[in-house]
C-alpha cells in the first residue's frame, strides 16, 4: 500500500492552497449574514481550474484522477473558509458535471461543460420535493411527452444554488404507475419558458450557497434536453450519488485540519489560571479527539477515492467515508467552540459558522441514516 503523494501532486496541492489565500478572500462575516453567493470567487475558482478538475480536457476540463481533485478540494477546504462556496463547487461537479458527462449525448456536452468547467455558468441539481426527500423517487413532478418537447409541471426544493444558476438537472416522472422506472432527467437552463426559481430559502448554515424551490408551470423543454434515455433517472441519480457520496465531503478534511490549526494556537496562548489552557488534559483531548477524527476521515475518504478510481465495488466505501466525515465534521467543530469557550460562540471568532456550516453534511447527499442504511445493505442486513 502507498501513503504518498507524488511531488506533483503536493506542488498542485500547494498551488491550490496559495490560489484559495489569494483569491478567495472577502468579508464573509457579512457574505453569510447577508446570504450572498459570490459570483466573483466562483469565476476565479474556474479560470484556476477547479470546476474542471477532473473533466475530459476537450470539454475545458482538467482531466485530473478522482485522488488528485480530491486532494485539490481538501486543500481548498484548508485555506478558503467559505464553506459554502466549497460546497456548491462539489455539488456542481458530482451531481451536475458527472452525470452529463456519463450519461449526455456528445452534443449537449459539448454544450454545456465547457461553460461550467469554466466558471461561466453556475449549474444546480433538483431531487427533492416538497413530498420526497430520503424517499427520493417518491417524485410527483410530472414529464408529459408532447411532439419534440415534454411538458413539466410540479415543484423542487432544497435546490442548492439555485438562485444563481445558469444550469439545472432535474428528474421528473412520465408514468407514475411505472414508480422508479417511469423517472427520466433533463437539463433545463434558466430561461426554459414555464420555469421559474423560487423565493430564496433561509437556512441554518452554507448561507453562501443560496437554496431556493424550482417551480415547472407547463414547463416546455426540448426533448433534446432530455438526459439519457426515457425511464433511466433512477441509474442517473444513483450514479451521481455515489459520487456525491465519496467525494463532496473532501473539503471538510482542510477544514478540520484548518480548525485544529487555530485550536491549537489559540489554547497555546489563551491563559487561565496563570498557565496556558492546553497545559490542561481536558482541553488538551478535545484537541487530540480533533486529530484522530482528522486521521481517520482523511483514510476513509482516501479509500472511496481509491475505489471509485479503480472500479472496486465504491459504494460501500463512499457510504462509510459520507456517514463518517460528516459527524465528524460536527463534532470536531463543537470542539473547537468549546475550547474557545464563550470567544468560540462569538461570530468573531468565525467557528461558530464552520459548526453551522457542518450541520449540512449529515443531511445532504443522503442523511447519516441513508448512509447507514445504505451500509447495512452491504452487510446483507
Amino acid at each position: 500500500m502507498e501513503f504518498a503523494w507524488t511531488e506533483e501532486q503536493l506542488a498542485f496541492r500547494a498551488a491550490v492552497v496559495e490560489f484559495a489565500r489569494k483569491a478567495l478572500r472577502d468579508d464573509l462575516i457579512t457574505r453569510d449574514r447577508e446570504s450572498r453567493f459570490n459570483h466573483e470567487h466562483w469565476r476565479r475558482c474556474g479560470e484556476f481550474g477547479i470546476q474542471g478538475l477532473p473533466f475530459p480536457e476537450q470539454y475545458g476540463g482538467g482531466g485530473m484522477d478522482i485522488l488528485t481533485t480530491i486532494l485539490a478540494m481538501e486543500a481548498l477546504g484548508y485555506a478558503c473558509p467559505d464553506n459554502g462556496l466549497l460546497f456548491g463547487l462539489a455539488a456542481q461537479m458530482w451531481s451536475v458535471q458527472m452525470p452529463i458527462l456519463r450519461f449526455g449525448t456528445e452534443a449537449q456536452k459539448q454544450a454545456w461543460l465547457p461553460k461550467l468547467n469554466s466558471g461561466a455558468w453556475v449549474g444546480a441539481h433538483g431531487m427533492s420535493e416538497p413530498d420526497s426527500g430520503s424517499d427520493a423517487f417518491a417524485l410527483r413532478t410530472i414529464a408529459e411527452p408532447q411532439g419534440d418537447h415534454y411538458i413539466l409541471n410540479g415543484t423542487k426544493t432544497f435546490v442548492s444554488e439555485a438562485p444563481a444558476a445558469d444550469l439545472f438537472v432535474v428528474f421528473a416522472t412520465i408514468d407514475r404507475h411505472k414508480g422508479a422506472l417511469g423517472l427520466t432527467a433533463f437539463v433545463l437552463e434558466k430561461d426554459t419558458p414555464g420555469f421559474t426559481v423560487g423565493k430564496q430559502i433561509e437556512k441554518m448554515g452554507l448561507r453562501t450557497s443560496p437554496m431556493a424551490e424550482l417551480i415547472f408551470d407547463n414547463c416546455r423543454v426540448p426533448a433534446a434536453n432530455r438526459l439519457g434515455r426515457e425511464g433511466r433517472a433512477v441509474q442517473i441519480f444513483n450514479d451521481s450519488m455515489e459520487w456525491e457520496r465519496g467525494c463532496i465531503l473532501a473539503s471538510n478534511i482542510g477544514t478540520m485540519e484548518r480548525l485544529l490549526e487555530t485550536s491549537a494556537q489559540y489554547v497555546r496562548e489563551r491563559k487561565q489560571f496563570g498557565k496556558p489552557i492546553g497545559q490542561f488534559q481536558s482541553v488538551a483531548n478535545r484537541l487530540v479527539d480533533i486529530k484522530v477524527r482528522l486521521e481517520a476521515a482523511r483514510l476513509l475518504l482516501y479509500k472511496a477515492a481509491w475505489s471509485k478510481q479503480h472500479d472496486r465495488n465504491p459504494g460501500p466505501d463512499a457510504a462509510v467515508a459520507k456517514l463518517f466525515l460528516g459527524e465528524a465534521m460536527v463534532q470536531s467543530c463543537l470542539d473547537a467552540v468549546q475550547v474557545r469557550g464563550g470567544y468560540g460562540f462569538t461570530t468573531e471568532y468565525e467557528v461558530e459558522r464552520d459548526l453551522r456550516d457542518a450541520v449540512g453534511g449529515t443531511l445532504y447527499s443522503g442523511t447519516s441514516e441513508i448512509q447507514r442504511n445504505l451500509i447495512a445493505r452491504s452487510l446483507g442486513l
